[in-house]
């Protein structure tokens, strides 16, 4: 018998108690602490931290700490980061991501259009899949955060009240064709520059989510906010393609798990702080509130009809296959409620 020298032994025991170091995985968002990102972000690293027993560390990088949107888009896909949000800006890398773009194709119950977009038959589907998949990115769930409203200097009710308003929308060629569809009149500004530009008369109308709006004080320079339930403001979240396939059957099962514990929860989220944010807005300003109802919104959405084939032609036939999917996947949760 080899008899090792009483160092070697201790080395050898202090090696097998020493606890491996944990691995790191890092989230990119598209906004600041306090939003519904970040309170994803948080709330996934805590389940991803506890299900795995400390042996990975999510770290959340905010706005602002890897650069821009397009920054945010290129460390994801080249697996510097290995997870991110993408939402409107995320078309010029995504382009069947502008889907979400397009008004009118949800349903006018949050609940029903969270479930509709986290559904295995629209979130697992070959077109959303291969989307993603074709730009080293793998679509884990569809983060819903909240109404788009319109803000204006006239009251919107019907379509003829658009026509002529000067309504900031970003760079997105569906949301130019649909402004211009209900008879507006799209401009578009850099979003540091927005306020000015309407406290200026540069812009008539804008459109944001709630929070957007209370953050940005947008609200103080404009007269009416319209809720007309026309769109969502919706992120993809994403994992890098390469990081994604790599994981273990049982890492992939847990993600799956993860994002399908967090649809509810974030959900609930987004509405409270939205709410808080449109109750702030009401007690900090005289701007009025416009809720339109269904007829009114029926005639928009008529309006909009045409700018869907305009996706279909922007994108091709997988962008209709996604249309179909999501429609269906509305009706469906309709019919289950």
């Amino acid at each position: 018998m080899r008899w090792l020298p009483n160092s070697v032994i201790t080395l050898t025991l202090l090696t097998l108690a020493a606890p491996l170091q944990a691995e790191t995985w890092r989230v990119a968002l598209e906004e600041i602490k306090g939003s519904v990102q970040y309170e994803y972000a948080e709330r996934f690293a805590e389940r991803i931290e506890a299900k795995t027993d400390g042996k990975v560390n999510i770290k959340i990088f905010p706005y602002g700490q890897i650069g821009g949107m397009t920054d945010i888009y290129d460390a994801v896909q080249s697996g510097k980061i290995h997870f991110a949000f993408g939402s409107g800006f995320l078309g010029g890398t995504v382009p069947e991501s502008q889907l979400f773009s397009l008004n009118y194709i949800l349903s006018d119950d949050e609940w029903v259009n969270a479930q509709a977009v986290n559904s295995e038959a629209f979130l697992e589907s070959e077109a959303l899949q291969n989307s993603f998949r074709d730009r080293s990115l793998h679509p884990l769930a569809v983060v819903i955060e909240g109404w788009q409203v319109w803000t204006a200097n006239k009251a919107i009710r019907k379509p003829e009240d658009f026509q002529g308003v000067g309504i900031r929308t970003m760079d997105n060629r569906l949301l130019t064709e649909t402004y211009k569809a209900y008879g507006a009149s799209p401009v578009t500004i850099e979003y540091g520059e927005l306020y000015s530009a309407l406290q200026m008369g540069q812009a008539e109308g804008n459109i944001q989510p709630v929070f957007a709006h209370e953050e940005m004080g947008f609200y103080e320079v404009q007269e009416y906010m319209i809720l007309a339930k026309q769109a969502e403001f919706i992120a993809t979240f994403m994992a890098n393609k390469g990081f994604y396939d790599g994981l273990s059957e049982e890492r992939k099962a847990m993600l799956d798990a993860v994002t399908d514990e967090l649809v509810r929860p974030i959900h609930e989220h987004q509405q409270a702080l939205n709410q808080q944010r449109l109750d702030k807005i009401k007690a900090s300003s005289d701007i009025e509130i416009v809720e339109l109802t269904a007829e009114e919104r029926e005639r928009f959405r008529q309006k909009s009809m045409p700018v869907r084939q305009t996706f279909v032609e922007m994108v091709g036939e997988r962008g209709r296959s996604l249309l179909d999917k999501l429609l269906a996947a509305v009706e469906r949760v309709k019919g289950q409620q």
